[in-house]
């Protein structure tokens, strides 16, 4: 690996600084990162050294977690987020966005952030991270994938109630998503031609339109035009049967129509290994697939987990990206 992977710290009251912890005693070995944190929030007990630079990484990493520090302002006081420390959390994204955009950084992987923490204390204006991610990066348009060893996943529309899906997939969004999909599964995971399966939106696939039309008059078009231009795309499909193993086999990715329909199968399947990766963004971004968990925060028994898993992918995204 030519340069670390970054890591931004997250909500300083949550599980991220602990889990980072876990995640360095892992793979200190094996994937070099750094910590983007106030490296007062991590105690005394810690093994840290802090660095100047992300290159410096590359050599600390082995012996001590690296951390580049930023003073955030407020203390770190497990499950009691404190609004003070919310310009932090927001610098360690945007520095760790930044670093990943010069390639001083091979990746962006990020802890989870409370976003009401962050409104309180900075009036964030954001939905969440991906779009802050977004903003950061000058693009439109990006794309949540699921990803394990097991299944990849992406939801075609992702928070808005089941009532507004259909009215929200449109052609135009389908098929942005599909090309943003895509584009990520050839340049990030090293898939030169992926094999990409569309799930329908109605039981059944609409079952010729007895059970609602939209994958006849939506998904289907989008479906068969990019078929047209030699895409290897299959659907729409009933998606009660697209996530058994022998279904897995047959596609790289399933594109979903909402947000249950995709995550529910990924976290059947793999729990607590599911990463979230942000496809369409300039440069590489993994994030663990939970929240901040207020309520076990510092107590010592958060499941680092997802954490290893999304620092791996980047890992592993970022040599594929590479070309080794």
């Amino acid at each position: 690996m030519t340069a670390p992977i970054a890591l931004s710290c997250g909500e300083p009251a949550g599980v991220g600084l602990e889990l980072a912890v876990k995640a360095w005693e892992r793979l200190r070995e094996e994937v070099p990162f750094f910590l983007i944190a106030d490296p007062r929030h991590l105690g005394a007990s810690v093994p840290l050294a802090e660095i100047e630079t992300p290159a410096e990484a590359l050599s600390v990493c082995k012996r001590a977690l690296p951390v580049l520090p930023l003073d955030f302002g407020g203390e770190a006081v497990p499950g009691s987020p404190d609004p003070t420390n919310a310009k932090g959390v927001m610098e360690a994204i945007a520095l760790g966005a930044r670093l990943a955009m010069e390639g001083a950084a091979s990746a962006l992987c990020t802890a989870p952030i409370h976003k009401k923490a962050l409104k309180d204390g900075t009036l964030f204006p954001w939905p969440g991270h991906t779009e802050y991610l977004a903003h950061l990066a000058g693009v439109e348009n990006v794309v949540m994938m699921l990803a394990s060893d097991q299944l990849r996943v992406v939801p075609t529309t992702i928070h808005i109630a089941l009532a507004d899906v259909p009215a929200a997939l449109t052609p135009d969004l389908l098929r942005r998503t599909l090309e943003i999909t895509r584009a990520g599964l050839v340049d990030q995971f090293g898939i030169k031609a992926p094999r990409i399966a569309v799930a329908g939106l109605n039981p059944h696939a609409g079952e010729g339109g007895a059970m609602g039309r939209e994958d006849m008059s939506v998904i289907a078009p989008v479906v068969d035009s990019l078929r047209a231009e030699g895409w290897d795309i299959t659907g729409p499909l009933p998606a009660d049967t697209m996530f058994h193993a022998a279904a897995r086999a047959r596609y790289d990715a399933a594109v979903c129509m909402y947000h249950d329909q995709a995550l529910i199968p990924i976290k059947t399947l793999n729990f607590d290994r599911g990463v979230n990766v942000t496809l369409g963004l300039p440069f590489i971004r993994t994030s663990p697939d939970h929240g901040t968990a207020f309520d076990i925060a510092g107590k010592g028994i958060a499941n680092p987990s997802s954490l290893i898993e999304a620092l791996k992918l980047a890992a592993a995204m970022a040599a594929s990206r590479a070309g080794i």
